[in-house]
């Protein structure tokens, strides 16, 4: 393909400004392959909820949504992105599907596409099981035919039930975020400003209040931490049980629920924690970008063993500590042992400034990413 750009389709459930770790890396690919690696970039995706196909275009992106008539299963139905997928994969040198997502398998074996298939997994199908049994065959069918499958981190492999069999087709290829976009930012206390003891070691959490993100765990473990104050910053559907839990147990004074935070506030928040806690308990979280968003700012992080990328994006005992998953008391530990020594969170947050420097940088992330694209592969 020398002498002419390298022609991409993105395919993802949906987009910005749906908001999700998936869709943001989708907009990150969409625009930088095209900026960084001068590829000609094209995004398919679903509407969210009811609609017509719509065409925009978005900081340079070439974008369809197609029309959907639904979701269910958290899959968008949609007949208009199978046609559309045959018709756009026909002008690409590679088709590159972001699973899960078993309309896009789907799609992919209805096409007759002939040419370049890259999958990147981001995390099996967890809780799902009913949608596992149709789903199945269509995603093992992809996943035979697939060139390339490129995953986060080894975890991914190690951990899913379905990628060993294929390790030799898989590349890693880490998430990345541009130091210089979370640097920038205005500092502003924002964290500290809400706090009630302002003396206190600021714990700060963000993500949504979902079963897999183990809020519940971290407030049964701050019951043991001491000199501490937790921020929660997010929303979701065990919001009303986490306060409750929290009210119950008298720690509305240690215990900040800040809501949906924009994202210089998000950012500002990052810059102003301590310590960075990801409490997750499940399988679906499979890497956690903003351990990334914390740590390029210099911060400790604390993470759970998951059989999932999370323990290999922030090191136990390097850039923080690692502990088992829904264990509060491992959880309280960990949070009273950083709490307790400045030092040690100064040490782990340099480390972890500077692996993310140079790791997870988003401009080395993309030129790596374009190489199995492009047929290059990149050493694991």
């Amino acid at each position: 393909m020398s002498g002419k750009k390298l022609r991409i389709l993105e395919v993802n459930k949906a987009y910005h400004p749906h908001i999700g770790g998936i869709e943001t890396l989708v907009k990150q690919y969409s625009e930088e392959l095209g900026t960084v690696c001068g590829a000609e970039v094209r995004t398919l995706v679903c509407r969210d909820g009811r609609g017509r196909t719509l065409r925009e275009n978005i900081n340079g992106v070439e974008l369809t949504r197609a029309g959907s008539l639904g979701t269910y299963f958290k899959c968008p139905l949609s007949l208009s992105f199978v046609r559309l997928f045959r018709k756009m994969a026909k002008k690409a040198d590679v088709v590159h599907i972001h699973l899960p997502f078993p309309l896009a398998d789907a799609a992919a074996m209805l096409s007759g596409y002939k040419g370049r298939i890259v999958v990147s997994w981001h995390s099996d199908v967890v809780k799902q099981k009913k949608l596992m049994l149709i789903y199945k065959p269509f995603m093992r069918w992809l996943l035979r035919r697939a060139d390339a499958v490129i995953v986060a981190t080894e975890g991914h492999i190690n951990g899913s039930e379905h990628l060993p069999e294929y390790r030799e087709k898989c590349a890693v290829v880490p998430y990345g975020i541009r130091p210089e976009d979370y640097l920038s930012i205005e500092r502003r206390p924002v964290l500290t400003e809400r706090a009630t003891d302002k003396t206190a070691v600021k714990v700060f959490f963000t993500g949504r209040l979902v079963y897999y993100k183990g809020v519940d765990v971290l407030l049964r473990a701050f019951s043991k931490v001491k000199g501490c104050e937790l921020f929660i910053a997010g929303e979701g559907d065990l919001e009303p049980k986490l306060r409750e839990y929290a009210r119950k147990r008298g720690l509305d004074g240690r215990v900040h629920f800040l809501g949906f935070l924009p994202e210089e506030e998000l950012r500002q928040a990052y810059a102003d924690c301590d310590i960075f806690v990801l409490p997750s308990v499940a399988r679906s979280e499979a890497f956690g970008i903003v351990q990334l968003e914390a740590m390029v700012y210099g911060k400790p992080v604390i993470n759970t063993d998951l059989p999932s990328g999370v323990p290999h994006v922030s090191l136990d005992g390097i850039t923080g500590l690692t502990v088992p998953p829904s264990d509060a008391g491992a959880l309280a530990k960990a949070v009273n042992t950083l709490a307790a020594d400045p030092g040690l969170r100064e040490r782990y947050g340099k480390a972890a400034a500077e692996r993310v420097s140079s790791v997870f940088n988003e401009k080395e992330v993309i030129k790596r990413l374009y190489k199995v694209l492009s047929g290059r592969r990149t050493n694991r």
